[in-house]
């Protein structure tokens, strides 16, 4: 027996409706009249409201935050809060680390304040203002963090705000220090003045801070994300430990690119979970280094898992798509061509020297850095002597330690003005 399986017009219609769950479409034209066409770019203002395209009832506890308000726009609350003297509280305990600031309790009273120092360089102005900030705002010291960068503790609220300011007037920030934003960038701790350097890294660290610093769209990741240049020198910065890492390589003649220095990509460290970073297969010129890494970090942006905390560092974007699709939808926001090239072909560095070379050694290499610095500074020796000053205080740059001034010391300090 055939039974009859069509049904009424009535009845499909009734039963469409389970199956058909689009949202009408409610825009704004550019003479700004509303529209129900869509596909002319308007934003659909009917549509469940997203964080990329992640609704935000199902973010995290910390993007939920960052949705209600901006860390950025928390500057007003700050000064509040430091005039009543009251700590953070609340979603501004998150928002406030935009700053720098970190609510340390009860592990400690008072503030914690990290402030941004690109490649970790300070002259002596700088380094004797932040001892300044130490000594009236804070506990009297600072600590040296792991990005070559500047902590304070034991800051009263009442004194926040104008630790922040003292460092604008220094010429440095603390913005975007904490939560999920960019971190301090690091470069090779002896670059400038390493005879065995393939590039000076400084410029491209600097760059990259400065592009940072002037793009909205580059604070508020999904999570924290780390950026290291590597020169190839004596000492290495452990740039396989960030989420983007440029290593200095140098190219022979012979292969499909020019000979020169380039700079390999490694991309997804994270010294947390215990993972390297992983060579890209891609090799850069110097002056793409910036702007690949800013392609990368809003493919990071636009892409990373922002519902889970512990599942939302580069890695697990890279972990679930692989190096070759990341890189691909990097490279739609260049209008370079990132080139494959193989590591074999590349000539690294020299091996790191692990170990501090003997006293002797140290100031007679830094006597003859800084004497072949002198001859490139136009007219004047202040900055060659002003970067011995704080060497000579503060400790040899090649192994960070602090030394006395002795007598001893105090007669390399003559050699080396000699």
């Amino acid at each position: 027996m055939k039974t009859e399986t069509e049904f009424t017009i009535e009845q499909k219609e009734y039963l469409n409706g389970f199956f058909t769950w689009d949202s009408p479409f409610v825009g704004q034209d550019e003479q700004r009249r509303f529209t129900a066409t869509s596909g002319n770019g308007a934003a659909n203002l009917a549509s469940e409201e997203t964080v990329y395209g992640t609704p935000v009832d199902e973010l995290c506890k910390e993007e939920q935050i960052k949705c209600e308000r901006n860390g950025l726009d928390c500057y007003e609350s700050i000064v509040q809060a430091a005039n009543d003297g009251k700590m953070a509280s609340g979603g501004d305990v998150f928002r406030f680390k935009y700053y720098g600031l970190f609510n340390v309790n009860p592990a400690q009273d008072g503030y914690m304040l990290r402030c941004r120092i690109p490649s970790g360089l300070l002259n002596s102005e700088k380094l004797e203002g932040l001892a300044e900030i130490a000594e009236e705002l804070a506990g009297g010291y600072a600590d040296i963090t792991t990005r070559a960068n500047l902590q304070f503790r034991e800051i009263e609220p009442r004194n926040s705000i104008k630790a922040i300011e003292e460092l604008v007037d220094l010429g440095l920030t603390s913005r975007g220090s904490g939560a999920d934003n960019l971190r301090n960038i690091t470069c090779s701790p002896t670059a400038g003045f390493d005879c065995e350097e393939l590039y000076d890294t400084r410029p491209l660290a600097k760059a990259m801070h400065h592009c940072i610093l002037n793009s909205r769209d580059l604070y508020g990741l999904p999570r924290k994300f780390n950026i290291s240049f590597d020169g190839g020198g004596t000492i290495s910065t452990c740039a396989d430990t960030n989420d983007i890492a440029f290593y200095a390589v140098r190219v022979e003649e012979g292969n499909d690119v020019p000979p020169g220095v380039y700079f390999r990509l490694q991309l997804a460290g994270i010294a947390g979970h215990r993972q390297f970073a992983t060579d890209s297969g891609i090799l850069i010129r110097p002056e793409e280094c910036v702007a690949t890494a800013a392609a990368m970090i809003r493919v990071f942006i636009e892409n990373g898992d922002r519902t889970n905390r512990k599942k939302v560092r580069l890695k697990y974007l890279i972990d679930s798509w692989g190096i070759e699709r990341f890189v691909d939808e990097s490279q739609k926001k260049l209008d370079f061509e990132l080139v494959r090239f193989p590591l074999a072909a590349c000539e690294g560095r020299k091996p790191v020297q692990r170990r501090a070379p003997s006293s002797e050694r140290r100031w007679s290499e830094l006597h003859r850095s800084h004497r072949s610095r002198r001859k490139i500074v136009s007219g004047t020796n202040e900055a060659s002597r002003c970067d011995c000053e704080t060497v000579w205080k503060w400790g040899h740059p090649i192994n960070g330690m602090a030394k006395p001034l002795d007598s001893s010391y105090r007669q390399r300090k003559s050699r080396c003005r000699a």
